[in-house]
């Protein structure tokens, strides 16, 4: 990952807003208060958590990801505003990453489409939720409703960036949901370019 992203996190950010949508949307609904613990898994250059701060004054941030090229960015970036660690969302712990034993809100961006065994990504970050915690997803949606050729072409663009849209989000979803007694909400946006997946617990 890092021999990938050693050029293109100079331009992710840039390239990334023409596509990467709902993302802003997510971060409006996290409805944090201050103290609360705020984990991004593969947070990437930082550009979610540094809108959380913005938008959620006094939260404690907390992100990760699998390469160390971006993590660069994010600490550019954020600086003393957020705690960092090079980690595998396939396999991680908040007590070992971080010396948390949970987080009030997880935020999974566009990084499931990306991360093969995706399954154990999205049920390690349901894992990481503190009792009252709830995990905000935002990725590639079906693309059912989009014109026919339009889908196409965006499913052959992504694929050159081995991205693939998770088709069988809700259905996973709602398994890991009822795994740890949680409450489910899925959600299209326009087109349905892009799903939404909440996870609480009740």
């Amino acid at each position: 990952m890092d021999s990938v992203y050693r050029g293109q996190r100079h331009i992710y950010d840039f390239t990334r807003k023409y596509y990467l949508f709902g993302r802003d949307r997510l971060i409006d609904g996290l409805d944090c208060a201050p103290g609360d613990r705020v984990l991004e898994v593969a947070c990437g250059t930082g550009r979610n958590l540094a809108l959380i701060r913005r938008r959620w004054p006094g939260v404690r941030l907390h992100g990760f990801d699998i390469s160390g090229e971006m993590l660069k960015n994010a600490s550019a970036r954020m600086g003393r505003y957020v705690q960092l660690a090079q980690g595998d969302a396939c396999d991680f712990t908040p007590m070992a990453l971080f010396g948390q034993d949970g987080f009030e809100r997880v935020i999974v961006s566009y990084s499931l489409s990306m991360i093969p065994d995706w399954q154990s990504a999205l049920a390690q970050a349901a894992e990481a939720l503190s009792p009252t915690g709830s995990l905000h997803v935002v990725d590639f949606g079906s693309l059912e409703r989009m014109p026919a050729m339009g889908a196409a072409g965006l499913r052959g663009w992504l694929r050159r960036f081995h991205v693939t849209p998770r088709g069988d989000l809700p259905e996973v979803s709602l398994a890991i949901a009822r795994r740890y007694g949680l409450e489910c909400t899925i959600g299209d946006g326009p087109l349905s370019y892009y799903r939404t997946v909440r996870l609480q617990r009740r």
